[in-house]
């Protein structure tokens, strides 16, 4: 789920604000962003597709690192911790289900696209889809362990973001549901 991306783009970033105290902030926000930012390829394009890139993610998130290292400001730390939050984002989402609309189903073993190969990595489903409690709990424990490095404003995010994955753990079956009642009103 996207909250879960987004913890877990905070928690790679959380190393950045550990070792740049004076950029944490932004360290942190551009983890999260990173972590969200694969998920607009399903209002852009081919869901899992269009900008997940599992393994050419590395081929611009290391060198980025490596940059913050060598010139270490507030651009170079943010562009390490977006792209390399982006890169996991889209390695991890091969740990879950398929792409599908209704993951419980399991009408697809399609995890992500890898462009390396130019084939669909098979999911492997260690969490069943988005939504499922093992998600919830993936978003669980990264918010904890991001707890013990942010403060301020940030920590807030992070209650807030595991909040809106909790609810929408409780609500996620029925979602597609009422998607369907809905477009077909329109």
């Amino acid at each position: 789920m996207a909250t879960t991306h987004a913890l877990a783009g905070i928690v790679v970033a959380s190393v950045a604000a550990l070792l740049v105290p004076d950029h944490a902030t932004t360290a942190l926000l551009a983890g999260a962003a990173g972590g969200l930012f694969p998920d607009l390829d399903a209002v852009v394009g081919t869901h899992r597709k269009t900008l997940h890139f599992p393994a050419y993610g590395w081929v611009v998130a290391v060198p980025a690192v490596g940059l913050a290292v060598l010139v270490t400001g507030p651009w170079s730390v943010a562009l390490a911790c977006f792209t390399t939050a982006a890169a996991f984002h889209a390695l991890s989402d091969w740990a879950e289900g398929g792409v599908e609309w209704r993951g419980w189903e399991r009408n697809t073993d399609r995890a992500v696209y890898c462009h390396l190969t130019g084939e669909w990595l098979t999911a492997k489903r260690w969490v069943r889809y988005d939504g499922a409690p093992e998600d919830l709990l993936c978003s669980a424990v990264l918010a904890g362990v991001a707890l013990l490095v942010v403060s301020g404003l940030t920590r807030w995010l992070v209650v807030g973001l595991l909040a809106v994955g909790t609810v929408y753990t409780l609500v996620r079956r029925r979602v597609p549901g009422v998607v369907d009642r809905l477009r077909a009103r329109t």
